[in-house]
């Protein structure tokens, strides 16, 4: 309950500052052009809102509402999610967004978007210039990865290490890395000291959201003991020490943390042999597990089993970095794209609760930070879509405006408004639909 709690914590968080950021961007933008805004409000506010503030000689009620599916900012003279059909019947005031050139509502509609992946981009860029980037070298994994069934099945082998996908270098183990490993025609690996190449079939992607089997696991780490925390614990009473690698159970080999773990649970509660290696020389040991299964030891992790690699930046390097990352990142979400029209797509389609799930299991806040930077950029990307309802889709109207030089018709534009958000609700409740199943039935 605490791990749920603590990601919807994160979640609201990110994303009530994506909504006032994406808010702000359309109001800064109508006050330039001094267009009133009458509404700005984070969440939405049918019936009653938890706060509302209207400051004094001000035209703006700011607010929060109770429905926590976005925000808005309500303009005056603009056909919106308000519906205010009755405004919109009264003749056009100078102050109204309606009265303004086609040029200058452009504007006010992409500023949302434009300060979502301003955002996106200076997140990154402080990211880098806090933390720096720390990461562990692909090359670096001795022992490779543990790879799906589905992987399995276009020839990869567990402790393959990846080197190349269609002879470009793979640094490390993340969401670019699968994406150019399953759009590649080839993927170099190391296995057993000797370069091999695979071949990767063209539907590669589809298969893998078909049969939802995921990637690899990176986690392929020998068993080092780290630490005995208790000197009654299996292991200290046998006479194990920090720094044994433990390699062989009951004279199995078990060269992996996870082989180790599956031996000793088959073996709980009894005398075992124990292989491990000590000072580059391999031993042999009896001991009994406890109940569990377990040595009672704690165990090295890879980022402290192999090198890592850590950059910092200053404030002039963090900044072409940052931004580099963020247009690299819109680059991918935007190629992945093409695959939610397909069956496989579709179907991995997720609401909120896949979302939330991006963040982590504990409060971490260069993680936090990250995964709102990622946020930020697809809330951009998917606000520019041309859906009436959307800011794409005015956009859309306004630039067959400029080009056409006729303006649709205010009822044209309201029924298009009504069409978009009942799209944009169906494909809500699709989403989350889809988070419900894998949920319970699966």
């Amino acid at each position: 309950m605490e791990t749920i709690l603590i990601k919807a914590l994160q979640l609201i968080l990110s994303l009530s500052i994506l909504v006032i950021i994406h808010e702000f961007g359309h109001f800064i933008f109508a006050r330039i052009f001094k267009v009133r805004v009458e509404k700005f409000y984070l969440f939405f506010d049918p019936w009653f809102s938890l706060f509302k503030y209207k400051p004094k000689n001000s035209d703006t009620e700011y607010g929060v509402g109770w429905l926590p599916l976005g925000g808005y900012c309500k303009i005056s003279g603009m056909i919106d999610e308000s519906m205010d059909k009755e405004a919109m019947a009264q003749p056009p005031k100078p102050y109204e967004f309606r009265s303004k050139p086609a040029g200058q509502r452009l504007l006010i509609m992409v500023g949302g978007v434009v300060f979502n992946f301003i955002l996106a981009l200076f997140i990154y860029s402080m990211v880098l210039f806090t933390w720096g980037d720390t990461f562990l070298p692909l090359k670096n994994m001795k022992m490779g990865m543990n790879y799906s069934e589905t992987f399995h099945e276009v020839g990869f082998v567990d402790g393959d290490i990846l080197l190349r996908a269609d002879g470009v270098e793979l640094e490390r183990f993340n969401s670019d890395c699968f994406r150019k490993v399953v759009e590649a025609k080839e993927v170099t690996v190391l296995r057993q000291g000797q370069e091999r190449t695979i071949a990767i079939p063209a539907d590669m992607m589809q298969r893998c959201m078909r049969e939802g089997k995921g990637f690899a696991d990176p986690n392929r780490f020998p068993m080092v003991i780290k630490e005995i925390p208790s000197m009654d614990s299996p292991a200290a009473k046998a006479g194990l020490q920090p720094g044994d690698s433990i390699v062989g159970v009951n004279g199995e080999a078990t060269p992996t943390f996870y082989e180790v773990s599956e031996a000793l649970a088959a073996h709980k509660g009894e005398q075992i042999a124990l292989d491990f290696y000590r000072a580059g020389l391999r031993q042999q040991l009896t001991l009994q597990t406890d109940t569990a299964g377990k040595l009672g030891v704690m165990a090295m992790l890879p980022t402290e089993l192999y090198q890592m690699e850590h950059r910092t930046y200053d404030l002039f390097s963090c900044v072409p970095s940052g931004v580099m990352l963020g247009i690299n990142t819109l680059k991918g979400y935007v190629g992945d794209m093409k695959y939610v029209f397909t069956k496989e797509g579709a179907s991995s389609l997720g609401g909120f609760g896949t979302i939330a799930n991006l963040f982590p299991a504990t409060w971490d806040w260069r993680a936090f930070w990250k995964q709102t930077a990622f946020l930020s950029i697809i809330l951009a990307f998917m606000n520019i879509i041309p859906i009436p309802a959307l800011d794409g889709g005015h956009v859309m109207f306004l630039l067959y405006e400029v080009i056409t030089r006729r303006k649709p018709s205010d009822k044209f534009l309201e029924y298009a408004q009504m069409a978009g958000m009942g799209l944009l609700l169906l494909l809500l409740l699709y989403a989350n639909g889809n988070d419900l199943i894998r949920a319970f039935f699966r």
